[in-house]
């Protein structure tokens, strides 16, 4: 994967509220709760790589909300901005809006409408309510922001297996697959099927999870046409190695296998997100149509209840 060093990076598109501790590639430790592997596999059963938050499902308590983009529109001016990770992960964000602002009008005939990404450390202040870094990356939809904490990017490497450079293109991608089905209204109706079959709640849930996993490919196979405001294209290149680590990504985060990585055993009936072969094949059937309409993980026998 090769970013287009000549590219403008729109960091209008994010905001950074790491305040003084912003900048500098996002190092630093990420607070889990209950501590090591164990408190990871318990938050990201319930939002990794893929939070969807309804109002107030976040936790109490209070966070930052205040942003100051000086510190990471100085940093992406430089000339090796392209290798500073804040950077790489604004260029990222700036690739999969230009596409769907493309693609939304062309696949579902609707204007696509840009989500900001906000950047934290530790904790913040959302629409959804306030979090902190355990939860992992999420879009909350009343606010239509994406929130990562980019030091989630270690620990999906180093406790979670998926050390590759696309992992970290792919996770936001997913985040704005949840972004797309808030505006075209498909979280909304699920929501709504949950509420009218509980016993079917978790199901939904993987419908909605796969599908924006299908995005996330959908994006992938058109990320080297995307373009800045000025015309010039974002990627220089991406290769099928890359590819591959998307798909080895999705198979990291399957709820089987993070039931399993937690010690415990395998069951369907928790699962929320989708098992590492229905992760892998979604991203799969996004990336390989190239088509967003393929994506209909909700249409019927499409996702079956314990896959």
């Amino acid at each position: 994967m090769e970013l287009n060093e000549n590219a403008e990076i729109d960091t209008s598109q994010v905001e950074d509220a790491r305040g003084s501790g912003g900048g500098g590639g996002g190092i630093g430790g990420l607070p889990i709760g209950g501590g090591g592997l164990t408190g990871i596999i318990v938050t990201v059963l319930l939002a990794l790589v893929g939070g969807y938050f309804g109002i107030n499902n976040l936790g109490g308590g209070s966070g930052s909300s205040s942003s100051d983009n000086a510190a990471i529109e100085s940093e992406c001016k430089q000339s090796d901005a392209t290798k500073q990770m804040d950077c790489r992960n604004v260029l990222y964000v700036n690739s999969i809006q230009a596409y769907w602002a493309t693609e939304l009008p062309k696949a579902f005939g609707k204007q696509y409408e840009k989500a900001t990404t906000k950047i934290f450390s530790n904790r913040v202040s959302t629409g959804c309510g306030a979090a902190d870094s355990g939860v992992g990356p999420f879009y909350c939809p009343a606010d239509n922001k994406v929130y990562i904490d980019l030091t989630f990017y270690q620990q999906l490497a180093k406790e979670l297996g998926a050390p590759g450079e696309f992992a970290q293109p792919y996770v936001l991608a997913h985040e704005y697959g949840h972004h797309v089905q808030d505006l075209l209204g498909t979280e909304a109706k699920m929501r709504q099927a949950q509420n009218s079959n509980p016993d079917q709640a978790n199901l939904e849930s993987v419908k909605l999870e796969l599908q924006a996993d299908c995005y996330a490919g959908a994006w992938a196979k058109g990320a080297t046409s995307t373009t800045d405001a000025k015309g010039q294209k974002i990627f220089k290149s991406l290769t099928a190695t890359d590819i591959q680590e998307g798909i080895q990504t999705a198979g990291q985060i399957g709820d089987d296998t993070l039931q399993q990585r937690g010690g415990g055993t395998i069951n369907p009936a928790e699962f929320t997100h989708g098992t590492s072969a229905d992760r892998q094949k979604w991203f799969s059937t996004g990336y390989n149509s190239g088509d967003p309409k393929q994506c209909d993980t909700f249409a019927p026998g499409a996702v079956k209840e314990g896959d």
